[in-house]
């Protein structure tokens, strides 16, 4: 009989240790050293078989057949958007976000679309049957006859269920509750996270079923469990918000069928998620008119272009020290412009304090939104307030040059449709020709220049 070994395994970055140590000597974290035990490799170790006994075997490329199986469309457009278009068959599909946030919800109610057109088998460790169809009830799920509960937490007898089932989606709500019985860890370990993925990877790919697992967060925002987690799985989704906004952000961090830049904005109501098609007008219902320190950014989020109005206050500091603070945009991008700021267009700010913040909660990082952001600051420190139709686009160079962005009439376009009467964009990112009935498009080349015409 082989002897059992034990190993230390770090459940932040999966580092492996052969003996216990207080801090990671890979990630540098302290206390994330887990302890697990080595099984012993015996003949009975599992290959890959799919549910109609079929073992893998080698395969010359040109004989690899490929399955042209379109993508299933969900009744929600932005989480088709996010997942690249839809629902590929066989992906596995990891959900991340904050307790409460609205991970459960989704699945559930993208479930009950799904049950229309296919088999479902809705895996609950952290709730009873009755419990989720009262939450199923309240959102409007219907109780359509694919559609089958299963509150279990044993990966044994959750194989079986499929195997019996032969379902076409499988959710998994949530992974940190479900176990291998074989593994002689906690649950919720590094161990049982991985040997369950690893099992539920192997159903998907084998059996073209596809998998959505709820993973839980750290309070540093990340999924918990070894970093591994995240790369086993086709797709990576963050569900974003707090409790204190009704929108949602859906993101992707990692997607092997499609851009990782899209974003999909839900809003939590009652009955449930409901999308909002139209976000630009979400971040811009509120905003005053006059007011200054107040400019509107045409920013892109994959495909999307996304208005957003960027607020700055400017100060005088008390203290000695200048301070910067933002939200929702870099803070060190928000100290570099405003360097530029005073040594390009002559504005004393080094003994300014600054307040930046993005409206509505959204994050913001592409070098597009400089010009914006340079415009509020400006306008906060002159006290003078910007135009209410214009929009602002374009990145700004140390020496005080408007560099150019990319899909500018995208972005046009959206301020156009709604009802902006000017924007300013780079010099250099679209020729005279291209002019857009409807809005008047001004091109500046330097920070000065978009100074000027903004605020005088």
């Amino acid at each position: 009989m082989a002897k059992t070994r034990t190993q230390f395994i770090c459940s932040n970055c999966g580092y492996v240790s052969q003996r216990y140590m207080g801090r990671c000597s890979n990630c540098g974290a302290w206390g994330t050293l887990v302890e697990e035990v080595i099984r012993p490799e015996g003949s009975d170790r599992k290959s890959r078989v799919n549910l109609a006994g079929q073992v893998a075997k080698v395969e010359h490329l040109g004989d690899v057949s490929i399955e042209d199986t379109p993508r299933v469309a969900t009744q929600y457009e932005e989480f088709n958007r996010v997942l690249g278009g839809g629902v590929v068959p066989g992906s596995m599909v990891l959900i991340g976000g904050d307790p409460g946030i609205g991970k459960s919800t989704l699945l559930l109610q993208v479930s009950g679309h799904l049950a229309t057109v296919g088999t479902v088998l809705y895996v609950t460790g952290e709730e009873s049957a009755s419990q989720v169809k009262l939450r199923a009830e309240r959102l409007g799920v219907h109780d359509d006859a694919n559609f089958y509960l299963y509150p279990e937490t044993d990966m044994g007898q959750i194989r079986k269920a499929i195997d019996e089932l032969n379902p076409d989606y499988v959710i998994i709500d949530s992974i940190q509750t479900m176990q291998q019985p074989d593994i002689q860890s906690a649950v919720g370990s590094v161990a049982q996270i991985r040997e369950t993925t690893a099992e539920l990877l192997q159903i998907a790919k084998s059996n073209g079923i596809t998998i959505f697992i709820v993973g839980h967060v750290t309070k540093e925002g990340t999924i918990a469990g070894p970093k591994i987690l995240e790369h086993m799985v086709d797709t990576v989704l963050y569900f974003e918000g707090d409790n204190q906004r009704s929108f949602r952000l859906l993101r992707a961090v990692k997607n092997r069928f499609g851009s990782t830049n899209e974003l999909g904005i839900f809003e939590m109501v009652q009955d449930g998620l409901t999308e909002v098609t139209n976000p630009s007008e979400m971040f811009l219902e509120e905003r005053l008119a006059d007011a200054s320190g107040s400019a509107v950014v045409v920013a892109m989020e994959g495909t999307r272009p996304i208005l957003v109005e960027i607020q700055a206050l400017v100060t005088p500091t008390v203290f000695g020290n200048a301070q910067r603070t933002s939200a929702g945009i870099d803070r060190n991008r928000v100290t570099l412009l405003m360097a530029v700021l005073e040594k390009r267009a002559s504005l004393l700010l080094q003994n300014q304090d600054a307040y930046v913040r993005a409206a509505g909660g959204v994050k913001l990082d592409e070098p597009a939104i400089d010009l914006a952001v340079a415009i509020a600051i400006a306008s906060s420190y002159k006290d003078s307030g910007t135009k209410q139709t214009d929009a602002f686009v374009g990145e700004i160079g140390l020496t005080g040059e408007i560099r150019r962005v990319p899909r500018v009439l995208d972005r046009i376009a959206e301020a156009k449709k709604l009802g902006f009467k000017r924007i300013f964009v780079p010099k250099n990112s679209i020729g005279h020709d291209k002019q857009v009935s409807g809005i008047q498009i001004i091109p500046v080349a330097t920070l000065v220049e978009a100074v000027k015409l903004a605020l005088d």
